[in-house]
């Protein structure tokens, strides 16, 4: 596993493709989203003083992330849409798309969370257990023995690529001349 620098990192490079998608402050919020998901597997920390859970254990599958975020995501759509609507875009003139709140949030937390766990795949199990991100369809942990966990540099160096290529794609102006989701109010 790589520390919080290179989680963050990571997530930050997964979450390259939101200016393709969505622009200016849309994007932006969706990569924040994304950052603040990175950490999700690491819920077992918390967790572990309340259940009978390990570090890199459940939280840490495509199973739990993939649950989670769908989860999330519908309650975003049926529980939040029409607030966020009514507070911060019918008064700029838009209107949400059915869904949209739902791919965000979905989204957001998938990036984030696949992230962690492709970042915690790279690096040798040296102070935690392997992952095992398949479980319960395949129950073989998987790592690449590539990043010691606290390669500064390494998690360092990643964050400033990532923090670069977000820069230059917002500072080229990539991104669709619309809004996926978010429409003018009629």
């Amino acid at each position: 596993m790589v520390d919080v620098m290179g989680h963050f990192a990571m997530a930050l490079l997964w979450a390259l493709p939101a200016w393709a998608l969505w622009d200016g402050r849309v994007a932006l919020l969706f990569i924040g989203f994304t950052l603040t998901t990175a950490m999700l597997p690491d819920a077992d920390l918390v967790l572990r003083t309340v259940l009978p859970i390990t570090h890199h254990g459940i939280t840490h599958t495509v199973l739990f992330v993939t649950l989670v975020a769908i989860v999330a995501g519908v309650v975003a759509e049926y529980a939040l849409e029409s607030q966020l609507e009514r507070q911060w875009l019918k008064e700029r003139g838009y209107t949400l798309a059915a869904g949209t709140l739902f791919v965000f949030v979905t989204g957001g937390l998938l990036l984030g969370g696949y992230s962690h766990l492709f970042a915690d795949m790279l690096s040798a199990p040296d102070i935690a257990p392997p992952v095992q991100p398949f479980w319960p369809f395949f129950e073989k942990p998987w790592s690449v023995d590539l990043i010691w966990y606290n390669a500064r540099l390494w998690n360092a160096g990643l964050l400033l690529v990532a923090v670069i290529l977000h820069a230059l794609v917002a500072a080229t102006g990539f991104s669709y001349s619309h809004r996926w989701g978010i429409q003018r109010a009629e």
